[in-house]
């Protein structure tokens, strides 16, 4: 009786153990860039869409940090390419933020949404002032004007970080030094909160002006 209890018992808990092991090699994979353990695991019948504890999937975290071969593998493999984590971030996103040059192409010839809602990815470029990605992303169709939540546009993201370069770029591609954040505030107020000077200066010269106003109390 006991014999049979045990071998039921193992029997009940063999598949739980290899489906843990397998998920655990499965996000390794990804994290490591090991295309070829993680093809075998979807040969066998693991999901390419696998996400983590955060919602992060394969794709993801291939894209995010920079596995080229990995992020190949899943596109042609027809991983989502548009899926979304708990923070809102899509592979793209993620590649862009982190300027994977060549991971972001993939992405786009794969078909990867240039303009998600919130802040897309040429947003993240310009942030961290990856100009060769926002090159990328703006020859893709990414708007150049599209605010993030609060009202963040990628000329906004640029002048805060103090990118002259892409600022210049965003510019020459008719970016609007007009837009605003909700709290009023445009391109020329960010760039002067964060002593990018210069860069204020040329938003200026490009028809940027200061969205603050200015309370005269009159006597």
């Amino acid at each position: 009786m006991k014999k049979r209890l045990l071998t039921a018992a193992i029997a009940f808990i063999f598949p739980l153990w290899v489906g843990a092991a397998t998920y655990d090699d499965l996000i390794g994979s990804a994290k490591m860039g090991d295309a070829g353990q993680l093809l075998e695991l979807v040969q066998k019948g693991a999901s390419v869409d696998t996400t983590d504890i955060d919602g992060n999937t394969l794709l993801m975290l291939a894209a995010r940090d920079g596995h080229v071969d990995v992020v190949n593998l899943l596109i042609r493999q027809q991983a989502k390419l548009d899926a979304r984590n708990s923070a809102g971030d899509t592979a793209l996103r993620l590649a862009a933020f982190r300027g994977h040059g060549k991971v972001v192409e993939l992405l786009i010839a794969g078909g990867a949404n240039v303009n998600t809602p919130g802040w897309t990815p040429l947003a993240y470029a310009a942030f961290n002032g990856h100009a060769d990605i926002v090159r990328l992303l703006i020859k893709a169709g990414a708007n150049v004007n599209a605010p993030s939540e609060n009202g963040t546009t990628p000329l906004i993201a640029a002048s805060r970080g103090g990118h002259i370069e892409v600022v210049k770029l965003l510019l020459a591609n008719k970016a609007d030094p007009g837009k605003t954040l909700e709290s009023g505030e445009t391109a020329v107020d960010v760039a002067l909160k964060h002593q990018n000077t210069a860069i204020a200066d040329l938003l200026r010269r490009a028809g940027g002006k200061s969205g603050r106003t200015v309370t005269i109390e009159v006597r």
